[in-house]
Order: structure tokens, then C-alpha cells, then sequence
């Protein structure tokens, strides 16, 4: 380990041209704090708000408000200096600072900056993050002609100031940040997670950068602590009505048909607009959907997916970089392919034992199956993979009607599976599978953009106009975890009904009102706690496809050697 005390190797910062951005004095706070966090904010730029970061925000909502002026420092006049949220840079360092307050008198100055919180009880009467980061807003005021030679740290919980003197030890300790950051940030290569570090608990960005989860899986003696992230209770929404529009009203949508509002949702409880078939959506309401990052989702009247709509999108250029890469590497694809179909596999296996109602269960189909899994392992190619995977798939497809309870009544309609058929569906099982393949690959798609990865260029699924191969890879594991089971529990728990579909042409599809009730079955088995067989905390579904999508990128960026499929117990 590098001593406090060591600089790291100068990277001298160019005379600013443009296009060289310039750093943050925050991130170096975030780097002496935890170089990849830095580097997560910085370079890939993550962000994942927090209560702490919404109490420093709240904290700093009087010194945000400029007020008052910096005075010439070659001025003769010794006039008060009182001046809020005042941003400085500096060229020759490449650093720019906001400074919440600048006291002084004349041209000697002393920067304030305000924290949420308590005075910590330490030497120092601060930590070393919060000390070089007014160390850098010294600096910053000095290249601009001011003297100043100190800081002070105002505490806003207990009210109390800390004196921070900018002696060489401490500037030393800064500048060695500011190269490191620099460094590594030009260098392309993410820091090593902390190892059992207590900063970790409380990091918002935790399930972005999972520390535990990656020395899990570079050590495998360590026992990941629990995902800390608040819990989510934003939902899709979804709209099928026929010439529905979607506004904005203050914070809440309103969905009207005919210029009538029907129903109404709160922003806040949106974590997706789902739109079925022909509905419009205001522009304000797109504005405002776009600025907090709540994608909109596309399909036809039948649950087609057509695409989806975002803001700008996420900043993580380097993550599309390795999965660019890797996907033209036959290797990597090679490699990643394998694993998911062995665990969708598995997990299909899994999931025909627990839910077999036959009298006797069939061992020979369960070995073949599991045979199916090592022979994925063991493929040369994409194309034995697949024959691989079509052979499993025919089994398992031959023996899903004995997980689906049948009505001997014969006034009623008993669901009846023999094969899996599409394009279009013949029968209401089939029909059902395609929607529910619909509705994860739209989850897929939309997780994936959000976590900063390309749903269109895959590895198993070969890119095609229009069809997100990402997304296609990412769900094999997951269609018997969610999709099928959605499609068995709904049917074996009357939630749909054969009176739910209609029959057109020899094709079948689902009706409204069994969509409705189908998408909260869907909805609810997103929702799903399980116990991760590997890291032994609960996780819900939702998030489990977040952390999954997280690891692979975690596998093209070099941290993990191998990327870890997921399958159920």
C-alpha cells in the first residue's frame, strides 16, 4: 500500500485547449476518499443519489445562492471579502472549484467550505478528503493572486468551524491526488474495489461498483454484505387504451381517452412509461420523462416491442467501448455464450423439477438435460451452441405441459401445450410465452441502457436491424426464472382465463383485460425476493438483472476473469 505521505508520479496538465476537461475539486475529495469512486464518477460517469448526498445538497442550499464579489487582487483597497458559490479554475493545475464561501480582507483570503454534519473527534479535526478538497480551493485562489494560506471546514449539524492550515505536508498530499486522479483516469484502468472497507456500507455508489461482490469472485472467501440501496417502490406504467394521451400535470401524469382523465400516476412512483399501441404522449411530458431519466417504452397493440426512448443516455462511453470490442472478439462472444445457455439451461432443469405435477417425476429427462448443460460448456462454436441449445430446448418444451394445471371440466377450455410455435402464436400457452419473452426483453433493454451498455450489439444473438441482441443474450437465463413462470402461475392460478384470448386467422393473442392481469403477474414476479445462491443476501429479480448486467460489465473492463452466470438453487 502507497504511504499517506507519498506523491504520486506528475502528470503535468496541459494549458487548457478545450477539449482536456477540467477536474472537479470534488473529485479529488472522491479520489483521496476512494481512487474508484473517482474513477466511477469521473471517467464513467455514474451517479447514484444518497440520503447523504441529498442532506449535503439541503446543507449547501443557502451558499449556492451567489452573492457578493471578489475583489481585484492587485487592488490597494483592504475592503471586507464576503463571497458565496463562487466558481474559479485553474488552468495551470486543470482543476475547477466551486467554493461555498470566500472570507477575507483585501487580497489575503480564507475559502469555507460547508459539510452536513458533525465536527468529527479526530487529530486533525477533519478527515483527509475534506482537508485536501479546501486545500484545492486554496490553490486555486493563490494562481489567481490571492494569498491564502488557510481554509476552514464549517460543520453544519454542530456548527462548528475547523481551522485547515495549508502546510507543505498537506499541499504535498494534494498535488500527489491530483496526479494520481489524473493518472488514472488517462491510464483507462479502474482501481481494485476496497477490500472489507467500512467506507463501502454507506457508498450510494455500492451497487455500481459492487466491491464485495468483485473480491467474491477474484478471492472466493469473502461474504458480500448486502446490496445497500433504498428501496425502490417506482413501477412501470403501463397504457393500452386506444387513443390514450399521456401528460404532465404538475407531478403527477394524467391519462386521458377522449379528453377525459381517466387515471393519474405520481412522477415519483413511475420508474417507466410502457405505452401499448396507439398513444400519444405530450411534449412537455416527454421533456420532463427525458430529464428524469424515466424511459419510455414502445410496443404495439399485440405487446410487439418497437424500441424505447431516453434522454442522453448514459455517460459510460468506456463500457460501449469493451462490449464493442469484445463482441467482435469470436473468444469473448464464444465464452459468454457458453455460460448463458448453460445456466438457462440449468435454471430450466430447476425449474420443470419444482414445478412437475405428473406423478412421477422423469429422471431420464433430467439428466439428459443436465447433460445438455456440460455439452454447452464444451461448444467450438456459436452454431454447435446453438444446436446444443435447440436440442434442450426441445425437451423442456415436450414436458412444460406437465407444469400447468388442466380443467377436466368440459364446458371450460383446458390449456393444452404440445410444442413451443410462433410467429404468429396457435394457442393461448404459446401466445402467452411470446408476450412474456416481450415484456423481458423490454426490461433487458431498458436495464442495460441504464446501467450504460448497447442492447444492440450482443454476443450470442447476432446483430440484426432492429432487434436488441443484448438484451436477447442477457434474458436466455432468465426466461424460465421469470418469463415462464409468469406464464405457468398465471394459468395454474386462474389469473388468466381461456375466455382472456382471441382467435384470429389461426393465430391467438390475448385480450385486454387478460393483458392487464397477465402484466401484474409479470410485474409481481419482477418484484420477487430470492436468496442469491452465491452472495447469500436477498435481492429482488428486478435488481438481481441490474447486478447480473453490472458484472458482465465488470468482465469486459477487466475486473472479473471470467463473468458469472446466475443460476437459481
Amino acid at each position: 500500500m502507497t504511504h499517506s505521505t507519498q506523491q504520486e508520479l506528475p502528470l503535468p496538465f496541459p494549458e487548457f485547449t478545450g477539449d482536456m476537461p477540467l477536474l472537479p475539486a470534488r473529485m479529488v475529495n472522491e479520489y483521496v476518499f476512494c481512487p474508484r469512486l473517482a474513477y466511477l464518477e469521473w471517467v464513467q460517469g455514474e451517479w447514484v443519489d444518497s440520503g447523504d448526498t441529498v442532506e449535503g445538497r439541503h446543507a449547501h442550499r443557502r451558499v449556492d445562492k451567489p452573492s457578493g464579489d471578489l475583489p481585484d487582487p492587485e487592488s490597494e483597497d483592504e475592503e471586507k471579502v464576503h463571497a458565496r458559490s463562487i466558481t474559479l479554475s485553474s488552468n495551470q493545475l486543470g482543476l475547477i472549484a466551486k467554493m461555498d464561501l470566500v472570507e477575507g480582507e483585501g487580497d489575503v483570503v480564507t475559502p469555507v467550505d460547508y459539510k452536513k454534519g458533525k465536527r468529527p473527534h479526530i487529530p486533525k479535526g477533519a478527515y483527509e478528503p475534506e482537508r485536501v478538497q479546501v486545500c484545492v480551493q486554496g490553490m486555486i485562489l493563490e494562481e489567481q493572486g490571492y494569498t491564502c494560506n488557510e481554509g476552514l471546514l464549517y460543520f453544519v449539524e454542530s456548527k462548528e468551524k475547523v481551522r485547515v492550515v495549508f502546510d507543505e505536508e498537506l499541499r504535498n498530499r494534494t498535488l500527489s491526488a491530483i496526479n494520481g486522479l489524473r493518472l488514472v483516469a488517462a491510464g483507462g484502468q479502474m482501481p481494485p474495489p476496497l477490500e472489507d472497507s467500512p467506507k463501502c456500507a454507506g457508498c450510494s455508489l455500492a451497487p455500481i461498483c459492487l466491491p464485495d461482490e468483485v473480491n467474491f469472485f477474484r478471492r472466493g472467501n469473502v461474504n458480500p454484505r448486502p446490496l445497500a440501496v433504498a428501496q425502490d417502490e417506482a413501477l412501470p406504467l403501463y397504457v393500452q387504451a386506444n387513443r390514450a394521451k399521456v401528460a404532465k400535470s404538475g407531478e403527477v401524469l394524467e391519462i386521458s381517452i377522449e379528453d377525459k382523465v381517466v387515471t393519474q400516476a405520481r412522477l415519483i412512483d413511475v420508474s417507466q412509461l410502457v405505452l401499448m399501441g396507439n398513444v400519444y404522449v405530450t411534449t412537455p411530458c416527454l421533456q420532463e420523462l427525458m430529464q428524469r431519466d424515466i424511459p419510455i417504452s414502445w410496443h404495439s397493440y399485440g405487446g410487439w416491442f418497437f424500441g424505447h426512448s431516453i434522454g442522453t443516455g448514459h455517460k459510460n462511453v468506456e463500457l460501449r467501448t469493451a462490449q464493442y470490442r469484445g463482441s467482435f472478439d469470436e473468444q469473448i462472444c464464444l465464452r459468454i455464450a457458453r455460460g448463458l445457455v448453460q445456466t438457462k439451461i440449468l435454471n430450466a432443469r430447476t425449474f420443470l423439477r419444482r414445478n412437475w405435477r405428473g406423478e412421477e417425476r422423469p429422471a431420464d429427462l433430467f439428466d439428459e438435460m443436465k447433460r445438455d448443460a456440460m455439452h454447452a460448456m464444451k461448444a467450438q462454436s456459436l452454431q454447435e451452441l446453438l444446436g446444443i441449445e435447440g436440442s434442450a430446448a426441445a425437451r423442456y418444451f415436450g414436458a412444460f405441459g406437465n407444469m400447468l394445471k388442466l380443467d377436466n371440466d368440459e364446458k371450460s377450455f383446458a390449456f393444452d401445450f404440445t410444442n413451443r410455435n410462433r410467429r404468429p402464436p396457435t394457442d393461448p400457452v404459446n401466445a402467452l410465452l411470446s408476450y412474456a419473452y416481450t415484456l423481458l426483453v423490454r426490461t433487458w433493454t431498458v436495464t442495460l441502457s441504464a446501467v450504460g451498455f448497447d442492447p444492440y450489439r450482443g454476443f450470442y444473438h447476432q446483430p440484426r436491424y432492429g432487434r436488441p441482441a443484448l438484451a436477447l443474450d442477457m434474458m436466455e437465463p432468465f426466461r424460465p426464472l421469470i418469463a415462464e413462470s409468469s406464464v405457468v402461475n398465471a394459468i395454474n392460478n386462474g389469473e388468466v382465463r381461456p375466455s382472456d384470448f382471441i382467435y384470429v386467422a389461426g393465430s391467438v393473442n390475448l385480450a385486454s383485460d387478460g393483458r392487464k392481469r397477465f402484466i401484474a403477474a409479470f410485474e409481481r414476479r419482477l418484484s420477487q425476493e430470492i436468496t442469491h445462491p452465491l452472495f447469500g443476501y436477498k435481492v429482488s429479480y428486478r435488481r438481481l438483472m441490474e447486478v447480473q448486467a453490472r458484472l458482465l460489465g465488470r468482465y469486459l473492463l477487466g475486473d472479473l476473469q471470467e463473468f458469472p452466470g446466475f443460476t437459481t438453487r
